[in-house]
């Protein structure tokens, strides 16, 4: 399944590369600014009828139905709160064109209430072949509408016209793959709505730490400084979107079979995160590390101030990857209020350090308050996730500190040893030469720097030695299809 979500996600990725290229940051800023507006209306609808499917092992046709019900309610509601929205909207952030993007977006917002509930049965009953499949074809058919419209208009017209057309073909798509009907009910809306609550909380939470930077940053610099930031902030969240919550949403119904076996369910979130750790950590010190090149090379010249954001919070990204999996445990144990009041301090850190760096430094000013307000909020996070689990303190940090500290080595190889970022304008070859041989440095330093910490510390039982067991598996098998391709051409 996490291979599955791993293609499906990298599509995602080569789709938004391709439309940075093809359109200006000013666009996606532009865009960005009206779905800040939809994310906050979402979030207050955002009853996490999913979840409480998933958890309940008991629920009833009623429950499905009220489920669909309040979500195709909660899409009338967004979609009409955003045509009432659109002008004012469009003064505060003193970009007309917004009113029009926003009117057109509310349909979208209708239509996709009204998705068939009965697909998160494909989550509930582990059918992670048929999730994958509708997955994958929602974004496929996205891609195919946008990246034409794209190519045809360069415009953000693209980017909204997209974002439409492609959820009225996925909600038509949830009916043909899924046979439930849903009916109108409301038949069992106070059970959802009971673990709901504290959902909501998180959402609404989840949302200023993740988009206020929409508002702040849109109001004070712009649609143009938008659209880099948000670009920026989205290229370094890569490996935590498009590497680690395929993992984490996999994991998620596991977690939940294993709620009341606390040593076992301690011993599979280790597991989890140090596999995330020894493959997430990395990739985003990577990204740090070749930022110059990997903006020139991706997304264009038009994007070079991009270079310096993604260093910045590519550090931010660490830290989000080091704490993802908490959420799917907290969620597991039904301890949702935990990371609601933790999310709650992170945003009372975050919103006042963004405010005062945006205004006094601009973007850089904003990344900086996402690292410094990240930092300070990840030990609390572990400490309350080891305390739920009964773990100590040593059982996490052994599953970390090889793979954070071989990165940290990876990263000053690179940065001392590679190509240096360039100070005037190069061409794409230059860029892509750059960027290979950091790629080249880098990739076995950590390979070798994983190894030799792990021997050092006296090849402790972990993530090194499912790897290393497996290694064997998979020559045996590429030497077995090696053979059968011989023998069939010879």
């Amino acid at each position: 399944m996490v291979g599955f979500k791993l293609l499906e996600r990298s599509l995602g990725v080569f789709s938004m590369l391709l439309l940075a290229r093809l359109l200006v940051p000013a666009d996606f800023g532009l865009v960005a600014m009206a779905t800040s507006l939809i994310a906050l209306l979402e979030l207050f609808s955002a009853f996490g009828v999913d979840t409480a499917l998933i958890q309940r092992a008991d629920a009833t046709r009623d429950h499905y139905n009220s489920a669909w019900t309040l979500n195709a309610l909660a899409g009338l509601t967004i979609g009409t709160c955003m045509l009432l929205l659109a002008i004012p909207v469009a003064a505060f952030y003193n970009e007309p064109r917004v009113r029009n993007v926003l009117c057109v977006l509310a349909f979208g917002a209708m239509i996709q209430g009204l998705e068939n509930v009965g697909v998160v049965n494909f989550r509930k009953e582990m059918q992670f072949d048929k999730e994958f499949r509708f997955l994958l074809a929602k974004k496929l058919i996205g891609y195919s509408i946008t990246i034409p419209l794209a190519f045809a208009w360069r415009s953000y017209w693209a980017l909204v016209v997209g974002t439409v057309l492609s959820r009225s073909c996925g909600v038509a798509l949830s009916y043909v793959l899924q046979p439930f009907r849903p009916r109108f009910s409301l038949a069992a809306v106070k059970d959802l709505l009971h673990v709901s609550k504290w959902l909501l909380t998180q959402n609404f939470i989840s949302f200023l730490r993740e988009r206020s930077s929409d508002f702040v940053i849109g109001r004070v610099a712009g649609s143009h400084a938008l659209g880099v930031f948000s670009v920026s902030a989205e290229i370094s969240n890569m490996p935590g979107t498009e590497l680690v919550a395929p993992i984490n949403r996999a994991v998620l119904p596991a977690y939940v079979k294993l709620a009341n076996d606390l040593p076992a369910l301690g011993r599979e979130y280790l597991s989890v995160m140090a596999m995330i750790a020894l493959i997430a950590v990395p990739a985003v010190a990577g990204f740090a590390a070749t930022a110059p090149f990997l903006v020139l090379l991706i997304l264009g010249p038009a994007w070079v101030d991009a270079a310096i954001l993604l260093q910045i919070l590519a550090f931010f990204g660490i830290t989000q990857v080091l704490q993802s999996n908490a959420y799917s445990a907290f969620l597991a144990l039904n301890q949702h209020h935990v990371f609601v009041k933790i999310n709650g301090l992170h945003v009372a850190i975050l919103l006042p350090l963004m405010t005062l760096g945006t205004v006094f430094y601009g973007i850089k000013g904003a990344a900086w308050a996402y690292v410094v307000a990240a930092l300070a909020i990840l030990p609390v996070t572990l400490i309350r996730i080891t305390h739920f689990l009964n773990l100590n303190g040593w059982q996490f940090v052994s599953q970390l500190w090889r793979p954070v500290c071989s990165a940290a080595i990876m990263y000053l190889v690179v940065r001392t040893f590679g190509p240096h970022a360039p100070t005037g304008v190069i061409t794409t070859g230059e860029a892509a030469r750059s960027l290979m041989i950091c790629v080249a440095i880098g990739v076995p330093v950590y390979i070798f720097a994983v190894l030799g910490l792990w021997l050092l510390a006296g090849r402790p039982r972990g993530v090194e030695n499912w790897i290393l067991d497996r290694i064997p598996e998979a020559l045996q098998k590429a030497r077995s299809t090696l053979s059968g391709v011989l023998a069939r051409n010879g």
